[in-house]
């Protein structure tokens, strides 16, 4: 990570969470990565089976990304996330087993989506991102996607569901909480100036 050219992680300021008291920090502090933002993770248990969400949510397939990364784009306020990243992401291999979740309201209009990883059966899987509509906050749409994607992790067999916010974020934690998440220690990540 700490030599851009080995190809993990470019030339330039860069963020790496990993957990505290491991090797890594350890590593990374001695070639001069200092601390940086606090994060708290979070994780849901999932050996037993989840309740319904509440919400009309669907997997989103090839020929539906549109509405699902306008979703990520209004709730994170972020250009970036366009239909043809979505297609370059969902073509690599490490969305083999991971899928994106596109939550409706009564009325099908698209409120909150959210994206899964799988590291398969037995095996904790991940949320990241997750994200409400700019226009629906405030509805509980975030804790019913949260619970949506521990139930589609539960089908995949994945053991637990976890997910990493920072702590500065108050709402998320909350969010993740309501929907049925532990909160765990916190830790910080590292960062590595320009």
């Amino acid at each position: 990570m700490s030599e851009p050219r080995r190809g993990v992680l470019p030339a330039g300021k860069a963020s790496v969470e990993a957990p505290d008291g491991t090797r890594v920090q350890e590593l990374l502090s001695e070639v001069g990565w200092s601390a940086g933002e606090p994060w708290t993770p979070l994780r849901r248990d999932l050996t037993a089976p989840v309740d319904q969400s509440g919400l009309r949510v669907e997997v989103v397939g090839l020929g539906q990304e549109s509405e699902f990364t306008a979703v990520h784009r209004s709730a994170w306020g972020r250009p970036r996330f366009t239909d043809e990243l979505w297609r370059a992401m969902t073509a690599g291999l490490p969305y083999t087993d991971a899928r994106c979740l596109l939550a409706r309201d009564g009325q099908g209009v698209p409120v909150a989506g959210v994206t899964i990883w799988s590291a398969g059966p037995g095996k904790p899987g991940l949320l990241e991102p997750m994200g409400v509509h700019a226009d629906h906050r405030g509805r509980g749409y975030g804790r019913m996607i949260c619970v949506a994607a521990a139930a589609e992790l539960n089908k995949l067999g994945s053991s637990s569901a976890l997910v990493c916010t920072p702590s500065s974020r108050a709402a998320a934690v909350a969010t993740y909480e309501s929907a049925g998440f532990r909160r765990l220690p916190e830790r910080l990540d590292r960062t590595r100036g320009a």
